[in-house]
């Protein structure tokens, strides 16, 4: 038994030690970092997703909302967040090309995997010899009864005695080396408020206002724009991208 403890002990202390070592390591190469470009590609198309005791009618639907501009705001609260670590340097990249990828490398499942955005930053994205680049793309979610969820979108969720709806701004981050391409560290955006009935991994609210009729349209991207607006600088704070983080 005593063999077995300190065999159990030995093998927690080497897990400590390498996560250590991993935290020094990512640390150093977050230090080395002067010059960022940032890619944003979460924003072309809006989602409407129902789930629960919804019938036959359980397709989701999907319409673009290219005109809101989301990709861009992302971009521009990204730069005023982070310039005060960082040189941040416009880039240009092929917005639909990140947006195309949609199986999420977050996911446990993808861990083994080679991160898929790697190569894209380094075919797709110019200038090129930036220290590193961060990524921002969309990120999946489960609702309910297992019914997915990603990215930008309205979900609906019914039961025999209520009908819930949420909005949604599903995103997830990625800090890129700009010589290697290693993908130094990724991380999903974590969810706002979990005391909702029906909860969602990561930016999300109840629908709080009526989206039909003359306005509708820009009510909901200030609903989404809000998600952003208050998440973006958790995520990046928990990555340790923003100053005194």
């Amino acid at each position: 038994m005593r063999g077995k403890i300190i065999i159990l002990a030995c093998a927690i202390a080497c897990v400590a030690l390498g996560a250590a070592a991993a935290f020094e390591t990512r640390a150093g190469r977050l230090q080395a970092i002067k010059t960022v470009g940032i890619i944003s590609a979460i924003g072309e198309e809006i989602s409407l997703t129902r789930a629960g005791l919804t019938g036959l009618d359980n397709v989701a639907q999907t319409a673009s909302i290219s005109a809101w501009g989301l990709d861009e705001l992302i971009v521009q609260q990204a730069t005023k967040l982070l310039s005060g670590r960082f040189h941040v340097q416009p880039v240009s990249y092929r917005r639909a090309a990140f947006a195309a990828i949609r199986d999420s490398a977050v996911a446990p499942v993808n861990l083994l995997r080679s991160d898929p955005f790697k190569e894209l930053v380094r075919s797709d994205v110019t200038p090129q010899g930036l220290d590193a680049y961060i990524v921002i793309t969309r990120a999946r979610s489960k609702l309910g009864n297992g019914r997915n969820v990603e990215g930008v979108g309205l979900a609906e969720y019914r039961t025999l005695l209520a009908d819930y709806g949420l909005i949604h701004a599903l995103y997830e981050v990625r800090l890129i080396e700009g010589k290697s391409f290693d993908v130094i560290e990724k991380r999903a955006a974590a969810p706002l408020d979990n005391t909702g009935t029906v909860r969602i991994a990561g930016p999300s609210g109840p629908i709080e206002a009526t989206f039909d009729g003359a306005g509708s349209s820009e009510r909901l991207r200030a609903a989404i724009a809000d998600l952003i607006a208050r998440s973006l600088p958790l995520t990046l704070g928990d990555m340790h991208l923003i100053e005194g983080q």
